[in-house]
């Protein structure tokens, strides 16, 4: 079990610097200096999953596919505009650089949690075929 939820935790956090570091490329407005990724993915990380643990436990009782998706691109930029006021090496400029930057971690962290799922299964698989 602890070996699972290091892989999700792990491909989480890989999504998560991905999107941050493909938004800093694409995004003209977006910036972020190198010793600031790692400090802005795991409070990133942290932020967003405080976030979306209290929306899906407190505020929705019987959340849908639909709506889980929206908790989590609310969620997305939520932490976006948290973590850009703590550290400091980032900065990101315009609601549109946030929209945009909040599409592309959600995609980026969207596939970290897929990869992870599939690691997970495969590694099940192995067991199972021993």
């Amino acid at each position: 079990m602890l070996v699972r939820w290091g892989i999700r935790v792990g491909c989480s956090l890989v999504g998560i610097a991905a999107g941050i570091l493909l938004s800093s490329t694409l995004l003209s407005k977006f910036s972020i200096d190198a010793s600031a990724v790692v400090q802005a993915t795991l409070l990133f990380w942290i932020i967003h999953l405080g976030i979306q643990v209290l929306a899906l436990k407190v505020l929705v009782r019987e959340p849908s596919i639909a709506l889980a998706g929206l908790l989590a691109l609310a969620s997305t930029i939520a932490a976006l505009v948290i973590v850009n006021a703590i550290v400091s090496g980032l900065t990101i400029h315009h609601l549109s650089t946030y929209i945009f930057a909040t599409v592309i971690i959600w995609v980026t962290t969207s596939l970290g949690d897929i990869v992870g799922r599939q690691l997970i299964r495969a590694r099940r698989k192995q067991r199972e075929a021993r």
